[in-house]
């Protein structure tokens, strides 16, 4: 049976009406979902670089070093609060540097946002928020290490919106041990460059002019008496000279540090011998005889972990 024209067309309509209905209410729908987030650090823009700055008679020239690794000492300020941030004086800002523990090897992400500290005896200053999750409690001098990174976008907005970043993984002992030794002799080499105060002038005594010895006569010797040479004296064989130690020619100067008990717990590791310089404690590893022997002890210390050992000729 056939429908009138007019209802079919009205049927038509209606369906048209309801698919034209779904098809709003389902763009309604993708309009109404949040826009993807945008890629890229756009919040860490632009860096801000600064002027050189003086901090206890030493200038700093901020510059945008991207491969920057240092050991150093780490203070804790009141700034950054519970956010995970630290101050440095010449990485721009922000930029964002993974912090670890040397007694730990615990590591983590943070971010620099400031300028600081305004101490030349320590690397960084850690927020409070920092300090907690790096573990150091309320430490003002704890051993570090900080290495510039490029995290990806998601952890930079979670240390932007003040919430710690995922920790990453505990750095090895061996590596640890390796970063321990390469603070202390940094500590040594600064202290061997600081300049040390001129001695007091000791007053003293007018030296008294010499006295000349009183000039006696020549005392002319008796000549000998003539003695009759023998015909066929013996010759006296030679008389062999003492025999004399050969001393040794070359020695390894390892490092110096500023106390005694980390120059000796070195020379021990080492099986060498300390030396005081000034205020410093030198080890040292020889003598040896040859530049070879040197040589070997030389692999030895830099194996060790001391990297500005050096061989030294004794003059």
């Amino acid at each position: 049976m056939r429908l009138p024209v007019n209802r079919f067309a009205s049927r038509f309509a209606s369906l048209t009406l309801i698919s034209l209905l779904a098809a709003c209410g389902g763009g309604s729908a993708i309009e109404s979902m949040p826009a993807l987030a945008t890629t890229g650090p756009a919040a860490d823009y632009p860096m801000v670089i600064g002027a050189p700055f003086v901090v206890d008679g030493v200038t700093h020239t901020p510059v945008d070093k991207m491969n920057y690794d240092a050991v150093g000492y780490a203070a804790i300020g009141s700034e950054g609060g519970a956010a995970v941030s630290v101050a440095h004086r010449t990485l721009p800002l922000p930029s964002y540097l993974e912090v670890t523990a040397l007694e730990t090897g615990k590591t983590i992400l943070t971010r620099v946002e400031r300028r600081g500290p305004m101490t030349n005896a320590r690397l960084i200053e850690l927020s409070p928020g920092a300090a907690a999750q790096l573990g150091i409690g309320s430490r003002d001098k704890a051993p570090i290490r900080i290495r510039r990174v490029n995290p990806p976008e998601n952890e930079r907005a979670v240390l932007r919106a003040g919430m710690p970043a995922p920790e990453r993984m505990d750095t090895p002992k061996s590596l640890l041990a390796v970063l321990t030794r390469k603070l202390e002799t940094q500590e040594g080499i600064v202290a061997q460059v600081a300049p040390t105060p001129a001695p007091s002038p000791v007053a003293t005594a007018p030296a008294k002019p010499p006295v000349k010895p009183a000039v006696k006569p020549p005392v002319r010797a008796p000549k000998p008496a003539p003695t009759a040479t023998p015909s066929a004296a013996p010759t006296p064989a030679p008389v062999p000279a003492p025999a004399v130690r050969a001393e040794g020619k070359w020695s390894v100067q390892v490092a110096a540090f500023s106390t005694k008990d980390r120059a000796e717990t070195a020379a021990r590791k080492l099986s060498g011998q300390v030396a005081p310089a000034g205020k410093l404690w030198r080890v040292r590893m020889g003598p040896f005889a040859s530049q070879a022997e040197a040589q070997a002890a030389l692999a030895k210390a830099k194996a060790a972990g001391y990297s500005d050992a050096r061989i030294q000729r004794a003059n």
